[in-house]
Parts: structure tokens; sequence; C-alpha cells
């Protein structure tokens, strides 16, 4: 019984021998490396298998070491699948396990794609945002936050004067409180008791990665920028800006990186930029793609009693409808809204011109003219809540 034992472990032995000399070029001789120094036994049979076995255990460490060691030195890092093969082939042997080179690859290939990326950039509408433009970052990955910040200069918003504002991750600005959460947004008006300025109120941290930044400007070519836009679509005012803050979100619906700075998944990426000077207060607020939303969303600003609101978009059910949002409008840019956010001293005056002699004295003619009239007001940027009533009716001749 224990003859039989020793032979068969012998057997197992020789053919994982037979395997190894498969695999090498060049196996040692066996007569040359075993130095026994009694040839003869009493058993031939099992000392012939008992002296082979260590010239087979001491050969099979040597040809293991001996082409591994080789190969990691000869072969550059750059033939990592022909390292994983030989070490899938090495393994079927019983002798290594070597998996680890699998995961290099991948590793590599990942940095790869980052590398050759084809970087993504805002339309042109967009003021400066980002790292790059030297913006504070937040990285939004499934969280309701928000970040406070104090003005250097306070930004009258409707007659009430603020002197900080609540950046909340959901495309909301608010000035009294923060409101991280978006569950479901406040259609508009909301008759509350809080301001807000809503370029995109919607459960952006649910959709994937997300970053939204934020910064203020007192000098520089913003300043110069937001002058030239106010005075082309506010004119007569000879504005000069002195104060911009700009905040951005921009989200993407992956949980990959790389998929996030290429936009290569449905996407938003909006914008407010609150703009101050000569004693006039002016928002803008652009949107570039609105892909990414299954959720309800609110776009506009409202006010305290929503004595003043403008509703831009609300959908109340999903994001279906966001996506019209780039090419919208009340200023002839496509994915551009301005709007005149002062304390309402302000004069502003209209000039149109009718297309036919309509008798303005009879109340259903006065009516339609008085909704043209609203109308062309709002789209130079004036609130949408307020109502126009006739006080006095004089006809004249041509």
């Amino acid at each position: 019984m224990r003859l039989f034992l020793v032979s068969q472990h012998l057997l197992v032995l020789l053919s994982v021998l037979s395997l190894t000399r498969a695999q090498t070029t060049s196996a040692p001789q066996t007569l040359g490396i075993i130095t026994p120094p009694e040839p003869t036994t009493t058993l031939p049979e099992t000392s012939t298998e008992t002296t082979t076995v260590l010239p087979e255990t001491t050969t099979l460490l040597t040809s293991s070491v001996t082409p591994e060691t080789t190969t990691t030195t000869s072969v550059p890092t750059t033939t990592a699948a022909t390292e994983t093969a030989t070490g899938v082939k090495t393994s079927t042997t019983g002798i290594t396990t070597a998996p680890t080179p699998t995961t290099v690859s991948e590793t590599t290939t990942i940095s790869t794609t980052t590398a050759t990326a084809t970087p993504w950039t805002a339309p042109a509408i967009f003021y400066p945002f980002g790292a790059e433009a030297g913006d504070t970052e937040i990285l939004e990955i499934g969280g309701d936050t928000f970040r406070y910040f104090t003005f250097s200069t306070p930004f009258v918003y409707f007659g009430r004067s603020y002197n900080s504002v609540y950046v909340n991750n959901n495309g909301l600005l608010t000035f009294n409180q923060p409101l991280p959460e978006a569950d479901p947004p406040y259609p508009f008006p909301t008759y509350g008791n809080e301001d807000y300025i809503a370029p995109f109120w919607t459960d952006l941290d649910d959709i994937g990665i997300g970053i939204y930044s934020y910064q203020e400007y007192t000098s520089g070519s913003v300043l110069t920028r937001a002058t030239q836009d106010i005075n082309q679509y506010f004119p007569g005012r000879g504005f000069s800006a002195s104060w911009v803050f700009v905040a951005t979100w921009d989200y993407v619906l992956t949980m990959d990186m790389n998929v996030f700075n290429s936009h290569s998944s449905p996407a938003i990426t909006v914008q407010a930029v609150l703009i101050s000077g000569d004693g006039f207060s002016f928002i803008l607020m652009h949107y570039g793609d609105c892909d990414g939303s299954v959720y309800a969303a609110q776009a506009g600003y409202d006010t305290i009693g929503s004595t003043d609101y403008y509703q831009i978009h609300h959908n109340p059910n999903n994001g279906y409808s966001d996506p019209v949002l780039k090419n919208t409008t009340n200023v002839g840019v496509p994915g551009r809204w301005a709007f005149f956010v002062n304390n309402g001293s302000a004069i502003i005056g209209v000039q149109m011109k009718l297309e036919s002699f309509l008798d303005l004295t009879q109340s259903g003619n006065i009516m339609v003219v008085l909704h043209q009239i609203e109308e062309e007001l709002v789209s130079r940027g004036l609130s949408g809540s307020f109502k126009m009533k006739l006080r006095r009716v004089k006809k004249t001749q041509p």
C-alpha cells in the first residue's frame, strides 16, 4: 500500500515535468544535475522513480523562474498583452497564477482615453466659467449641496439689497436661505417668502456627474462684455457694469469622468449672470444643452410675494420639453434671456406703430393694443407680472 502511494505521487510529478519540457526551449539535462552517491538501490523501480523526484523538482523551479525573469526584463511595457498571454498559458500548468497584467492593461486604456478625448466647449453666449476661468468649483455626485458667497458690492434685486447669495446645486440662486432640494420645484409665481433666480431649477444632483461653479468680477474683460451686452439689449442708458457675478451648472448623464469631460452623453449646461452698475441691476440666463433631465423643472425668476416674476419654462412632469431652452430667447440670441431687475423706479418707454386705424374708444380694440404693448415690454426684459390700464384716450386728426 505504501509503494502504491509513492508511485501515484511520482506519476503526477512526471506529468508536470513533461508539460514543463514542452514549454521550455532548452530544458536542463537530468543527468547533468543529479549526482547520486549510490546509483544502485535494493528496489530498482522504486529507486528510479525516487531518484527522479529531486531532479524533476529542481528542473521545474529552474524553468519556471528563469523564463519569467527573462521575459519581464527583456519585453517592453508596451507588450503587456504578450505578458498576459504568457501568464495565462503558464497558469494552465498549475505552476503559476498571474492575472495582474490584465488589470494593468485596463488602467492604461482609461488613461489613453482621457488623454485623447475631444475637449468640450460651451456655447459662445456663455461667460467664462470653470477652473480655467478661476471659478470656485464643486464636484457633485448625488448630493444636495450649496455654497454661500458674500458679495463685495450689494446686489439690488427688485428693491431689496443683498450682500450674499446661496448657490444651490440644483440650478437655483437664493438670497435668504439655502434650498438645495428640488422635490418638485415650485411653479412661478410662488407667492412665497423668497427671492429666486432660477436658470434651471430641477434635481440636477440625481442626473449623474456635475460641477457647479461661481465667481465674482469687479474688473477686467468680463465687465467690458457685460457692459456691451446690456447696452445692446437695454439701449439709451449709457450703462457701465461695475460688478458681475457668474454662476454655472454643468451636469452630464454619466458616472464616467471621461464621458463627462467630452459631454458624449446627454447634458445640462446653464448659467446665471448678475450684473450691476450706475444704480441698475440686470440678469442674463444662458442655456446650452438641456437633455439629461427626467424631472420637473422651472426656469425664470420670482420675488417675495411674487410682486415681480417671469417664467421662461415650466415642466411639471419630465424632461421631454427641456431641450427647447437652447433655442429660446427674448433678445434675439438663441439660448439667452436678459432681464431688468431693478427696484422699479426706472421709467421705460415704448414706441409702437399700429398697422390699422382702430377706434381706440372701443374697449375691445383697446385691450388688443394694450396686450401688444405688454408683450413688447416683456420682450425687453420687464417682468411679466405687470398689468396695464387705460387712463385716458384722446382722438386726434392725423
